[in-house]
C-alpha cells in the first residue's frame, strides 16, 4: 500500500483475511491519537472521519486485484451507528464491486459493541508512477 501523503489517523489498519471480493482488517484505536483532545474533551470519541479513513486505508491496503493501485473518488454515504472510544478494536469488513467508473467499495467498521459505522467508496484506477 501505498504510504498516505497525510491522514488523521495514527495506526494503520493491518489485513486479516483476503479473499476474491472482501477483505477483514483491523486497527488499534489509540488512547493517544491527537484528535481525542479536541474531540468532545472530557469524553472523548474516534470521531466519523478517522472511522471513514480508516476504512479508506483497509481498501488501500488490499485493493481488490493484485497490483491494482487504487484512488479514492467519492466517499457515497456514511452512516454512523455507534461511538468509537479510545483504546477500542475497529474491524473493518470489505467488499468490493466492480462498476463502469471503476471500483465501488462497501465497508462496515465493528468494535466489539456491535457496528460502528457503514461507509460506501467509490475508486477509480491510476497507474503508479
Amino acid at each position: 500500500m501505498p504510504a498516505p501523503v497525510a491522514t488523521p489517523v495514527q495506526n494503520l489498519p493491518r489485513v486479516l483475511d483476503a479473499g476474491p471480493g472482501r477483505v477483514t482488517t483491523r486497527v488499534q484505536v489509540a488512547p493517544g491519537e491527537r484528535v481525542f483532545p479536541g474531540h468532545y474533551p472530557g469524553f472523548p470519541i474516534f470521531p466519523g472521519v478517522c472511522v471513514v479513513e480508516h476504512v479508506h486505508l483497509s481498501a488501500l491496503a488490499a485493493p481488490p486485484e493484485p497490483g491494482l493501485v487504487l484512488r479514492l473518488a467519492a466517499i457515497e454515504s456514511t452512516r454512523f451507528l455507534s461511538p468509537v472510544f479510545p483504546g477500542d478494536e475497529l474491524d473493518i469488513e470489505l467488499t468490493w464491486e466492480r462498476r463502469e467508473e471503476g471500483w465501488r467499495c462497501k465497508g462496515v467498521a465493528r468494535t466489539g459493541r456491535g457496528r460502528a459505522a457503514a461507509v460506501r467508496l467509490r475508486f477509480t484506477e491510476r497507474s503508479e508512477g
